[in-house]
Order: structure tokens, then sequence, then C-alpha cells
């Protein structure tokens, strides 16, 4: 098994497939899709472009479909919700589709939707995570960061790193056998050197300022947690997933 971890979804081999790639935007989408899951909503379906999001949603009756869109940290005017993981409750979302347009995250999933197999990753399910890549054994496995509008983060390189970690300790493997790029020791570091501070770490991402001047502190509180929830957000369909 080779690991690798791209920061962006703009720095992933244009010419390459894995055999298994995660999504990660932990602030937030990433974390919403996982915790939307988990409170019982039929699946999540991602799109990068808002209009398109709204004709394809109009084909769900409105008490079966939830139309989720936030644009710089903010909920788009007009949508049932924005991006925060807290709005995801069971009587939410409930047997309802998430049809959910952000920033960053979801076009981290569209880059990776030919992959073999595509799931969401956060702190909040890293457990589920890898589990499965440690009972299905992908050759390749890419973990894509979503950064912010194309450059480096923070808060989505620790969990990229949070991943990685564990599995070399499931592995019993040195880093250099695991890792297909640098970027993965990279991502191991800042973890290991903030994995008991993750909440302060938020504080330092220009995302996690960005989200706290929009007086979003209780979500950056949930989405540090560590192994939360034992729910796998997995793509059915290209840009569809549902729970494993």
């Amino acid at each position: 098994m080779k690991l690798f971890i791209y920061h962006t979804p703009e720095l992933t081999p244009s010419s390459e497939v894995p055999d298994c790639a995660i999504a990660i935007d932990v602030l937030r989408a990433t974390t919403t899709m996982v915790t939307a899951l988990a409170a019982g909503a039929e699946a999540v379906q991602v799109f990068s472009d808002l209009d398109k999001l709204i004709h394809v949603s109009e084909a769900w009756p409105t008490e079966k479909r939830i139309r989720a869109g936030e644009r710089g940290g903010a909920k788009v005017a007009g949508f049932d919700m924005g991006n925060s993981p807290l709005d995801c409750t069971p009587e939410q979302v409930q047997g309802r589709r998430l049809f959910i347009s952000t920033t960053n995250g979801t076009r981290s999933l569209e880059r990776v939707q030919k992959a073999g197999a595509v799931m969401a990753g956060a702190f909040i399910n890293r457990r589920a995570v890898v589990n499965y890549i440690l009972s299905e054994k992908p050759e390749t496995v890419w973990i894509v960061g979503s950064g912010w509008e194309g450059s480096f983060s923070l808060e989505d390189t620790a969990c990229a790193g949070a991943i990685a970690q564990s599995l070399l300790k499931e592995l019993q493997l040195p880093v250099d056998e695991l890792a297909g790029n640098d970027e993965v020791i990279g991502a191991v570091t800042l973890f290991d050197q903030w994995q008991d501070r993750l909440l302060e770490l938020m504080h330092h991402a220009s995302h996690g300022k960005r989200l706290l001047r929009l007086d979003c502190d209780e979500d950056l509180k949930y989405c540090v947690q560590m192994d939360l929830l034992d729910v796998l957000p997995i793509q059915r369909e290209p840009g569809v997933l549902v729970k494993k």
C-alpha cells in the first residue's frame, strides 16, 4: 500500500486514478456530511455549482430534500441551511437527501469521483476511514485536502496526518514504507505536534479565524472531536455518498 496526501484537489495528478480516495474538508463540508448521514439522511449529493444543485434537486419533493449552500463560510441566501454540522439533527435530516455545495470541500469530492472507492473523511470519523482502508487494503490511497480556494489549510493537513498516523500504527510500518510523497511525512509531523491541541490549531488556521468571525465557535469545537462517529460516507454513484 502507498499513501499519498495532496493539500488541495488542484495538486492531484491529472493523469492518475487511485484505488481509494478520501476527500477531507474538516471546516466543514466533510464533517457536515458525516454528521448528516449519522443523523439519518438518505444520502448526500455534492455539487460545485449552485445553479446545478438547484436544478437537480428540483426533481425531489420538498419534504425529501435539503439544499445546503455555503460560500465564504456563510449560508447562501435562499438555501435551507449553510454548512454547519450542528444543523444536521435527526429532526432536520432524517430520511432526506442533503444537496450540498460549499466553497472548497465539494470540489475535492468531484476531483476524485472516478477513484475505485471514494469517501469523505474528517476528525470525527477518522477511525471509520482507517478501518475501511485496513479492511480493503487498496494499493494506492489518496487523501485530498480541500484547502481554501486552492491554498494549503492547516486543518485538512492535520486530519490527513491523523489518518496516516493511525495507519502507520496499525500496519506497524515505518513512514518511508507507507508514504508515497513527502506530504505524508509533513502531515504526520503536523498532527503529532498538535494532536492534543486541535482546537488551538483551528484558532490559528485562516479558515478557523474566518469562522470565528462568523460566530461559529461551537462548530470548531465539534469539528475537532476525534473518532466521534462510526460513519463512513462512501460514494455509491458519482457525486452521491451514502452511509457505510
